[in-house]
Formats: structure tokens, sequence, C-alpha cells
């Protein structure tokens, strides 16, 4: 249990209340603790905090554009690897048709989320129907295969000795963002059951990121039924339904879809833009002091960034202050449109995570350099 000093005190000029009716001439920055869960202090600047004029040094933000892995591989354990700690893994797995084996993952539970295409997934469960924007959350030791119509992209993340689990949505209730009535788990029908066929199978088997290879004489996927409260669920980001307030705008936290020991995966998703005149309406600068930050850009027009297509990948690192991008900031107060058109995939992870060695042509070193325009003064914002 964490005891925080807690106290609330105000100096100089403030608001009085986080992230609305800011002072002319204003822009506030957030210093916060575990990733928004924590106490939290709302800084107010004359000058943007991303308004350097340099920045060098291992702290400066990463993107990469994922569009530009050009291997597609049948096994998901060949998939490039993105981002990696102790306990996660991100993979960027590029792949077209049928599998022609079994995966198992013994290192932990594994979240597939499909950025393009639809097919079929089959594991012991029996058979699910997949497309673009669906998760599937495969509990560990799961064997499964996929079946594609055609090229497919997914994004793979490890749970490394872990399993995912649902957050605790407090006083909004267990059934706001997505009711658990919604999650669709595999059903032993007629396509599970044409599959169980005599023919030789392999299992790669992953363990300590190493391969092992079962093969069995028959498909093990073989189950007639089964009962129980643990299996592979179904969630597309257009049955979630996003908390949302128009007085003020919330925190990432608030979409927080899956949550593991050491990390956490949110959901950005179209929601009506706030409405009070004085709120907010881009995410705010903040500090983000115990958490990697990693956002996977999925569709439509991404409000708060320049320059950022779907297939991307922004990692900031922990401790880099970061904010909406010079365009964003000028609709911080007026959005011309009535609600955001954006669907992305956030990893916040409480260790800090490496990148991998990634071919030429996929990461843009000229990333750090997309908040250089920002205006001088916020005086210069609200014109």
């Amino acid at each position: 249990m964490k005891h925080w000093i807690q106290m609330h005190r105000a100096e100089g000029t403030a608001p009085r209340q986080a992230h609305c009716d800011l002072p002319d001439g204003t822009f506030e920055r957030e210093l916060g603790r575990e990733g928004f869960f924590g106490p939290a202090t709302q800084m107010l600047h004359t000058h943007p905090p991303t308004g350097w004029s340099n920045f060098e040094g291992p702290l400066r933000p990463r993107s990469f554009d994922l569009n530009n892995l050009q291997t597609r591989t049948v096994s998901p354990w060949q998939a490039q690897t993105v981002l990696r700690n102790n306990h996660t893994i991100v993979r960027y797995w590029r792949t077209e048709g049928a599998m022609t084996g079994l995966a198992r993952n013994a290192d932990g539970d594994d979240v597939l989320f499909v950025h393009e295409g639809a097919g079929h997934l089959y594991c012991d469960y029996g058979h699910l129907e997949v497309r673009d924007g669906d998760y599937v959350v495969l509990p560990r030791g799961t064997m499964w295969r996929t079946e594609f119509d055609g090229a497919a992209d997914l994004l793979l993340i490890e749970a490394t000795n872990d399993a995912y689990r649902l957050p605790d949505k407090g006083p909004a209730g267990r059934h706001a963002i997505f009711d658990p009535a919604i999650l669709e788990t595999p059903h032993v029908d007629e396509a599970f059951r044409a599959q169980q066929t005599e023919d030789e199978w392999r299992v790669e088997i992953k363990k300590r990121g190493e391969i092992s290879v079962a093969t069995y004489p028959f498909n093990p996927l073989d189950a007639m039924g089964w009962h129980g409260d643990l299996a592979p669920v179904r969630l597309n980001w257009r049955d979630i339904r996003p908390m949302m307030s128009h007085r003020a705008h919330l925190p990432p936290s608030a979409h927080t879809t899956w949550l593991a020991n050491r990390f956490v995966i949110c959901t950005f998703v179209p929601r009506p833009f706030e409405s009070d005149p004085g709120a907010l309406k881009v995410p705010f600068f903040h500090s983000n002091d115990d958490y990697d930050e990693v956002l996977f850009y999925h569709r439509g027009d991404f409000f708060s960034r320049d320059n950022i297509d779907r297939g991307m990948i922004t990692f900031h690192p922990c401790g880099f202050t970061h904010g909406p991008h010079p365009k964003a900031l000028k609709n911080a107060f007026n959005q011309p449109k009535a609600e955001t058109n954006e669907v992305a995939v956030m990893i916040d992870t409480r260790d800090p995570l490496e990148v991998a060695a990634l071919p030429d042509g996929v990461e843009n070193p000229d990333y750090v350099k997309s908040w250089q325009a920002t205006p001088a003064r916020a005086t210069e914002a609200a014109e």
C-alpha cells in the first residue's frame, strides 16, 4: 500500500479546475504519478513546454512507420519485434492466408489487435470470425492458428509471465465503456469440427523466447466441448462506448481496456469533443514520469498529432514532456468538428521499453522536431 504525501496547494496564477478555464497567456502542463492514476499538479507556463529549439539524447521520442516492414510471415513467432521489456513484448505481424501450424505461448497472455484483414481464428476452445478492429485476448498456453482471407496486419502485445484482466471502472459501474456481456468466446461450431482432421500438425511453443515444436499425427484442436470461466475473448473497438465529460478533458486512464500488472492497454475511439467553452479540447501537455507511452494508430484523423498515419507507432519514453503538436494546439479551445475521428491503441508500461533493431526506413529520425513550430507564447495560440 502506498501512502502518498497528501496535500493540495495553489501558488501564483492558477485556475480552480484542471484542464479548464486557463488564464490568458498560459499553457498547462500536468506533472503526474502512476500514469494518471496517482497524485498530480497542473503547472501553468507562459511558453509551451515542448517549445525547445533543439533536443538531443536517449530521451528523445521515437516514431515508426510499420507499413514499411516488407516481410510477411506465416508464424506469429517470426513477427517483427518493435518494443520490449521484461514484462511485455510489442510485435507487428504482417501475414497472409492460413498458418501452416499452431502457435502456443507458454510465456504469457497475448492480445492480438487486427489492424487490417479478416478471416478466422481456431484455438483449443473453438472458432472465432475476426475482422479489422478486433482485440482477441488469448490466455497463456492456448493453442491457436489463423486463416485470413488474403493479407492481414496485426499488433501483438504479450503480457510476459502475466495475465490480462478488466480494469476497475469505479463509480461508472461494471457496464461502463463496454458491457462484459459483449465479449465473445470461441464457438464449437461446424467450422471448428470440420477442421478436426487426422493430418499431421506441428505446434510451435514459445517459452523464454525460444521455440519448441510438438508434432501430432492429428489436429490437436479436437475439443468436443468445454465449460468454465477461462477462455479467449474477442472485443471490437466499434463496441466500445467511450467514457467522456462534456466539461473537462479526461486523461487516457479513463479509456483503459485491458490491464496487466506492469502495463495497461487503452483504446481511443471516436467521441464528441468537450462542449464547455472553457474546457481543453486536446490532450494536455504532461510529463509522464512513471510510465513509457506507446501509441499505435489504427485509423482516422489523429487530431493531436501532425504527419501521423495509420499503421504508425509513436514511443514517448518516461520523463519526456509532450502534448499536442502545433497544428492541434491551434484548436485547443475551438474545434472545427463536433467529434473526434480516430482509433488508436495506447500501451503504457511501468518499466522502460527497449527499441528492437528495425529495418532501414521504418523509423522517422526527425520526429522530435515535429513540436518545434509550436507558438512561442500562449497568446499566439489563442489568436
